[in-house]
């Protein structure tokens, strides 16, 4: 690693690699990001799983991304927010994470939905979730393509760059909300049916 100065809080590639923890979170900084040839040791050198945060350098996200995709380790990356952090908690933080890297990243969206997800999910040890399975848990939430955004379809509304709309949030099988209020309105939204 670079130089550090005492109290500064710098820790470089050589002190990560020395740790050896099971996740480099916010591996793109909080407010600043390493240089460069220190991410790339990082990525390269270690097996931990990348943690890409939105209140990081999104530019740094970006590389850590290409080289996690370059290598054929995207089932390293994961996904956070680094929330609260100085600019308060961004509750649309994953999803527009997810979003910058599928229409700038040069991935798939739903790989990056899989970054988010079940990435996420193994990684952190929630075994029951990430996954839409039979035994899982039944925490679901129902997106689709904004209305009046520019796309064919939710996929390619993302693949643009535009956030999708929430229609519904379902939590241990439960209907916990409806359209959401923080993102914009889906073009569909599902509907609950007495049965």
């Amino acid at each position: 690693g670079g130089p550090s100065l005492p109290g500064s809080g710098r820790i470089g590639a050589d002190v990560v690699l020395e740790v050896d923890a099971d996740i480099v979170a916010h591996v793109n900084g909080g407010p600043t990001a390493l240089p460069e040839v220190e991410i790339r040791q990082i990525c390269e050198n270690g097996s931990r799983a990348l943690e890409i945060v939105h209140n990081g350098n999104l530019r740094t996200g970006l590389f850590v991304l290409e080289l996690a995709r370059q290598r054929g380790e995207l089932s390293r990356v994961i996904l956070g927010t680094d929330s609260p952090a100085g600019s308060g908690v961004q509750p649309l933080g994953i999803l527009r994470t997810l979003t910058m890297l599928a229409s700038l990243g040069g991935i798939a969206p739903e790989v990056a939905f899989c970054l988010a997800s079940g990435n996420t999910a193994r990684v952190r040890g929630l075994a029951d979730r990430g996954i839409i399975e039979v035994g899982r848990a039944a925490d679901l939430i129902f997106i689709d393509q904004a209305i009046g955004g520019a796309g064919d379809g939710l996929l390619d509304s993302v693949a643009l760059g535009n956030l999708p709309g929430i229609g519904m949030v379902i939590i241990d099988g439960e209907v916990r909300t409806n359209r959401s209020r923080n993102t914009p309105p889906a073009m569909r939204v599902p509907e609950v049916r007495a049965a």
